[in-house]
């Protein structure tokens, strides 16, 4: 990866030298030139006019460009933050049922006791990544005999997402449902695959853990609300639906493959940065105006040395050269990116 990106920044990077050299290369050459040859001035300043009709049409259109550019990246983030809006209400909502499912009698007797005192401060994250031996605790509760038949484990998965940062270690008394979820907490989601135990202890293993996951201890009144939710969350989805196993199941892996994916697509949406081609365009713009445009006509307004014109030739000739030789390059990267 590293070699990758050490590539591609040499390619941006050899275009610039080169255009560099050859700007310094035309300013020698030029001064020579004038110092040879007295008519030479004369001839510059009969050209710089044309210089400046090239820079000036080359600066509009780059312009015009960055103006529709600029509007369209403002559509964009806007059409990303309505859907980021969206998606974070279905999370919202799924959050709220995972809530109810968290504080109902669906558990073992005594589960929650083990897993919230006997090994408070202990999260799904952690156990999941034991291997790296950040937390002893969850070694521990990996190498200790457990007698929930299992269930200890979609216990911890539901408390993740209740959570709003991957380094909480308990859960607050009142949920927090935030405006916009953090990138980081989201990315733990996906990396894990959170949602998707209820998938496997409901649908895939359900007979292995049927009598230790019992749905009917959920209050009817609660099992009511569950459902008016789910419905809110996705009516097309969930519409024939009846709170029992296979709901459940399909809960999870709906928000699995379907709500936190897209929340931590549209969130990326929402922070991209100005575009490379934005960036790129900008500063030959700006360096056109500078030395194409104004600097000939303040050579020609206020009769400057002869050097301003030099410059300006030798910066606007490798800002053409520049463009001819690096445009390609930049619009492949846009593209790829």
């Amino acid at each position: 990866m590293k070699g990758k990106s050490f590539t591609k920044d040499l390619y941006a990077i050899i275009p610039l030298i080169i255009s560099g050299l050859l700007c310094i290369s035309l300013i020698f050459m030029l001064w020579q030139k004038v110092d040879a040859d007295e008519t030479f001035t004369e001839t510059l300043k009969s050209v710089s006019t044309v210089f400046i009709a090239i820079s000036g049409f080359l600066a509009a259109i780059i312009m015009v460009y960055l103006a529709a550019a600029a509007l369209n990246l403002k559509n964009t983030r806007k059409t990303a933050i309505d859907a980021l809006s969206k998606i974070t209400q279905k999370m919202h909502l799924f959050r709220n049922i995972i809530e109810i499912l968290i504080n109902s009698k669906i558990w073992l007797p005594g589960l929650k006791e083990y897993i919230d005192e006997e090994f408070a401060g202990l999260t799904f994250f952690e156990v999941k990544e034991f291997y790296k031996g950040k937390s002893k605790l969850a070694i521990e509760f990996l190498q200790e005999h457990h007698n929930f038949q299992d269930t200890e484990n979609l216990y911890l998965e539901l408390k993740s997402l209740l959570m709003t940062d991957p380094k909480e270690k308990r859960l607050p008394e009142n949920i927090s449902y935030p405006r916009a979820y953090s990138k980081d907490i989201v990315a733990k989601w996906i990396e894990h695959k959170c949602g998707s135990g209820l998938w496997y202890y409901f649908g895939y293993k359900y007979g292995d853990f049927k009598q230790s996951l019992d749905f009917n201890n959920v209050f009817e009144r609660h099992q009511d609300k569950i459902m008016t939710i789910a419905n809110t969350i996705d009516n097309e989805a969930f519409q024939d639906s009846s709170f029992n196993e296979v709901f459940l199941a399909k809960l999870g892996e709906y928000m699995n493959k379907e709500v936190i994916p897209k929340l931590y697509q549209v969130q990326g949406a929402t922070e991209k940065s100005l575009p490379g081609m934005m960036l790129y365009l900008y500063f030959i713009f700006l360096f056109l105006v500078i030395f194409g445009i104004l600097l000939p006509i303040a050579h020609l307004l206020f009769n400057l040395h002869i050097a301003s014109l030099i410059v300006s030739f030798s910066f606007v000739s490798s800002i053409l050269f520049f463009i001819a030789i690096s445009f390609y390059q930049y619009i492949v990267r846009e593209a790829n990116s």
